[in-house]
């Protein structure tokens, strides 16, 4: 059991193939909100902190607080740059941290220009070995609507296994009716255990 994640010596930056994976930084809420902005209709129906429309103020904001979130181990947000372009791609964390397993659940979300191109998928992968190799992770969970069916689709393409529905689990943030969840994980294989312990 990791007793204090705080002294974890992780990066704060990580790459792909076609991405850079980076935690924010103060000054990056601009470029956040041109994205939220772009993708706000696409966003709005899965994401409940996009249930209302951010100001540039309250996305610098928030890139000020993950940057903290993310040196006190509490939570974990990487903004996703496009390597080729420098563009803003979207973004992916990981939240609910349990560091007595450990266990963490990943999210994400991608600008509406750049859907489609499998980036997002790239990313959970990426961050799915940081999670086994570096953090020490033993499971990892990806959470979506039932009917969110592009998130279910990166989750299987990343590799992780449905492992059931949590039936009317939450009231959705516009509509109030009642709305099932599916849980995806991935989980180190009993022989990574063994030889990470030994």
């Amino acid at each position: 059991m990791l007793q204090r994640p705080i002294l974890l010596d992780i990066p704060d930056r990580l790459e792909s193939e076609r991405l850079w994976l980076r935690v924010p930084r103060p000054g990056d809420g601009a470029a956040i909100n041109q994205a939220v902005r772009e993708s706000f209709e696409e966003l709005r129906p899965w994401l409940p902190w996009a249930a209302t429309l951010p100001t540039v103020a309250e996305s610098e904001e928030f890139a000020r607080r993950s940057a903290v979130s993310y040196l006190a181990r509490e939570a974990f947000t990487w903004l996703l740059w496009s390597k080729q372009t420098g563009d803003l791609i979207g973004a992916s964390g990981m939240h609910d941290l349990n560091w007595s397993a450990p266990s963490m659940q990943i999210g994400y979300w991608v600008r509406t220009s750049m859907a489609g191109q499998g980036y997002i998928t790239e990313a959970v992968r990426t961050l799915t070995r940081f999670a086994f190799d570096l953090l020490g992770a033993y499971r990892l969970e990806i959470r979506c609507d039932e009917r969110n069916e592009r998130s279910a689709a990166v989750a299987r393409r990343a590799g992780f296994v449905l492992e059931g529905v949590l039936r009317n689990e939450r009231r959705h943030h516009l509509s109030q009716e009642l709305r099932n969840t599916m849980v995806f994980a991935a989980v180190k294989a009993p022989s990574e255990r063994a030889s990470s312990s030994s």
